[in-house]
């Protein structure tokens, strides 16, 4: 009988193993009161911008617990201190903030332009958790980079319908409609999600951006082809 368990369980991590995922993470144990307090303290100290006050009071807490691991990666992240943040991130995988630490690795991917890695990364996390509006928008702003834009669509709509104050993805789904020239339904999602002028501007930048790098890219494949077959007619001299 133990004999046919283990055998059972060898599988079922084979399972796993082919699909190149691993099981969705349970629920983290809560911290103590005091660590919470001092957590949400630091969350706070973050939001308003104050990332080395934030950082002192995450650096009294113990390792140990995931959530502090988690909050350090974050705050190391935004001060840009990537190599420092990566190893944190890294030390979730595997525990209850797992899908945490895929995003965040996926994040740091994504600044370093590795948008290859970033995706991996991103689509794990939003296997693990595909309500997160946060995941959903960055794994959109990836597929959008790669001009990926069936798929980025449908992570900006995804976004956008599980927080609709979401403005980053309404946003990021603009940027994606003016790329493709939509300028009608870009203007009805500007009203509709209140976006200010400013934002506008940086939408319609950032689409010029990917529209100047996808010709680039068009033009470098065309030489790259040229060469090619001036390759294949000297050979054939």
């Amino acid at each position: 009988m133990k004999a046919v368990i283990a055998i059972a369980a060898t599988l079922m991590l084979a399972g796993c193993a082919s699909n190149g995922l691993s099981s969705r993470p349970g629920s983290c144990a809560k911290p103590g009161s005091d660590q919470e307090l001092t957590l949400n303290l630091a969350d706070n100290m973050a939001s308003e911008g104050r990332l080395y006050a934030s950082l002192a009071n995450l650096e009294g807490l113990p390792d140990s617990v995931v959530q502090v691991r988690l909050r350090k990666a974050r705050v190391l992240r935004l001060m840009g201190r990537n190599s420092e943040a990566e190893p944190l991130y890294q030390s979730l995988l595997g525990t209850c903030l797992a899908a945490e630490g895929e995003h965040g690795l996926g994040q740091l991917a994504a600044a370093r332009n590795d948008n290859a890695t970033a995706t991996t990364h991103l689509e794990r996390a939003v296997w693990m958790a595909p309500t997160d509006d946060r995941m959903r928008n960055d794994l959109g702003v990836v597929y959008l980079n790669q001009r990926r834009i069936p798929e980025a669509r449908i992570e900006f709509m995804t976004a956008m319908e599980l927080k609709q104050a979401n403005t980053l993805a309404a946003l990021n789904m603009v940027t994606l409609l003016i790329y493709q020239d939509n300028w009608k339904a870009a203007a009805e999602l500007v009203t509709r999600a209140d976006l200010s002028p400013k934002q506008v501007v940086e939408a319609q930048t950032r689409a010029e951006k990917l529209k100047t790098s996808a010709k680039k890219v068009v033009a470098s494949e065309g030489n790259r082809k040229t060469e090619v077959a001036d390759a294949s007619s000297s050979a054939n001299k």
